[in-house]
């Protein structure tokens, strides 16, 4: 199984989107998959179920912060990590034309339509997701 159908099969076995991503990259970057998944627990829903961020975007974003990040401060390194996440952001809007959990979904998750939609829904942006770190993990 490659990594883009781990991260969706991480999300279809109870995960949130946000854990089925960074989850799946972790271990290859240095973070245990069972740290990425207790960071990364409090993100799905977009942001605790508030219909912000997308989990998926926030998973991604972090694995990115282990790739790309910086832990000594210079203004370079943070404008190149921002730089980064600014890139896949404009990747991820450009399929899904959005980053907000509650415009994807066109629902309240905290609704028991909300929840069915991101059960249909989700996979399909953790995979997405997946698709766009893939290209960039490789190409920088």
């Amino acid at each position: 199984m490659n990594r883009i159908e781990e991260a969706v099969e991480t999300f279809k076995s109870g995960f949130n989107c946000s854990q089925s991503v960074i989850s799946t990259y972790a271990p290859e970057l240095g973070l245990s998959r069972e740290l990425a998944l207790l960071i990364s627990s409090g993100f799905g829903g977009g942001l605790g179920r508030t219909g912000e961020v997308c989990g998926a975007v926030t998973g991604a974003i972090m694995t990115l912060g282990l790739k790309y990040g910086f832990n000594t401060f210079s203004n370079e390194a943070k404008e190149k990590t921002y730089s980064i996440v600014r890139e896949f952001i404009a990747r991820y809007k450009e399929k899904n034309n959005s980053i907000l959990c509650r415009e994807l979904l066109g629902a309240d998750i905290n609704t028991p339509e909300g929840k069915e939609r991101a059960h249909i829904i989700c996979p399909k942006l953790v995979r997405d997701s997946a698709e766009i770190l893939e290209e960039m993990l490789k190409g920088m």
